[in-house]
């Protein structure tokens, strides 16, 4: 570990504190979304102040992609109960304030390990709903970045003469997702049929106006592994209805799709769908949840929404692995050869093996699984021409440290 790194609060961050952030991830009253993988921990020890010992019940190649996690921030031992009021860290800005709905204020980090960084004073974040008024702000030089800029609102910076947009491929991805504990679900030749109803490449293009890319899994396309031999594959209405009569539904079946409210991209996804299960019986009905409430409750038949991880067993284990947490949260899924191979995946150093095992992986979810993966997403943000040394992040974060502004 680094030496004399502060916390906000003025105490210098050691082993301790790495310590009691893990035992923190793995208490179930947590509900860490990683704590399938710190479950791997056997004994964690510190040796000395800077030194931090993990021995884990497997062997694991991937263990330091999750220490640098963003789930796996180290935060101080003693302010695990405090955090949603009173945020502590090491980073560039300290907390200052927050407005529900309204804004929050971050000033520089004086002690900032980093020499010369970060080179703002202070950062406001405004909480701006509708993008449309984000993105007239940012026009008239009222904003500095719109963040999470949507694909619709980007042809809108084209040409402006006071702001640009900045766009970068990512491993975030939509899908379909089915809960197989709940009907009609638990039957598999429904959610097979649901699988011949998509169309990748045209929903893609629905939704994101050339903004990203269909893919069969979170694996995206120009990642290594991906494996290019499976096709994305087309819709198969026909089959999908051969499939819903098996399944007792000859008379067609109705179901609800539920997404999180407000979010166009998602409406686009659920109306694409709703058209292509049309001519195989199946009417599908689009209910809307305001976010804050959408996790709230497990539901047959949901858009998921996740941002992109760095290696592929964290792109992949937590969600289809049978013991994965977000796989547990929201739809049952267990297929005892994708666990074999998610499990032997995080144990070989064999590169060779290790696109072996995720290709077989992704001719598997490409047409079987907790529902269809359809795409990935750019991500982008609408930047003003004062702001200079920001770049979009493929992870979607907002790295701030080496910004300027000015004309």
């Amino acid at each position: 570990m680094r030496h004399g790194v502060k916390f906000h609060d003025g105490h210098e961050f050691d082993a301790e504190d790495v310590l009691a952030t893990y035992k923190r991830l793995a208490d179930p009253a947590i509900g860490s979304v990683i704590r399938t993988t710190v479950g791997l921990i056997d004994k964690a020890e510190a040796p000395d102040k800077y030194t931090v010992r993990f021995a884990l019940t497997t062997p694991y190649v991937w263990w330091p992609a999750i220490t640098a996690a963003f789930q796996s921030s180290i935060v101080p031992r003693d302010a695990g109960d405090t955090l949603s009021t009173k945020p502590d860290g090491t980073g560039p800005y300290k907390f200052l304030s927050y407005e529900p709905n309204g804004s929050m204020l971050l000033t520089r980090n004086p002690d900032y390990f980093e020499p010369g960084l970060p080179k703002i004073d202070k950062v406001e974040f405004r909480i701006i709903p509708d993008f449309s008024t984000a993105v007239a702000g940012l026009e008239r030089g009222e904003l500095d970045i719109v963040w999470g800029l949507p694909p619709e609102h980007m042809a809108k910076l084209k040409g402006s003469p006071s702001a640009h947009v900045e766009e970068v491929q990512t491993g975030t991805w939509e899908m379909f997702g089915m809960n197989s504990r709940l009907p009609p679900y638990d039957e598999p030749k429904v959610r097979q049929a649901l699988f011949k109803l998509v169309d990748r490449a045209a929903i893609a293009d629905i939704a994101l106006f050339g903004h990203g890319a269909p893919t069969i899994s979170p694996i995206p396309p120009f990642h290594p592994f991906y494996n290019k031999a499976v096709p994305i594959g087309k819709a198969d209405p026909a089959a999908a209805k051969a499939l819903l009569a098996e399944a007792g539904h000859a008379d067609g079946l109705t179901v609800p799709l539920w997404m999180p409210a407000q979010q166009p991209l998602l409406e686009r996804m659920g109306v694409a769908l709703r058209e292509f299960a049309k001519p195989a019986g199946l009417t599908v009905e689009i209910r809307q949840v305001p976010e804050d409430q959408y996790n709230a409750a497990q539901r047959p038949l949901m858009i998921n929404s996740f941002f992109a991880r760095t290696t592929p067993d964290t792109m992949l284990y937590e969600w289809y692995h049978s013991t994965g947490s977000w796989n547990r949260n929201n739809w049952r899924y267990s297929n005892p050869e994708v666990d074999k191979i998610l499990d032997s995946a995080r144990q070989t150093g064999d590169v060779a093996e290790q696109k072996r095992l995720y290709d077989r992986f992704q001719e598997i979810a490409a047409t079987e699984g907790p529902g269809p993966v359809l795409f990935v997403v750019n991500h982008a943000e609408g930047v003003s021409n004062r702001v200079h040394g920001f770049r979009a992040s493929r992870l979607s974060v907002l790295n701030l440290k080496r910004v300027t502004v000015g004309d």
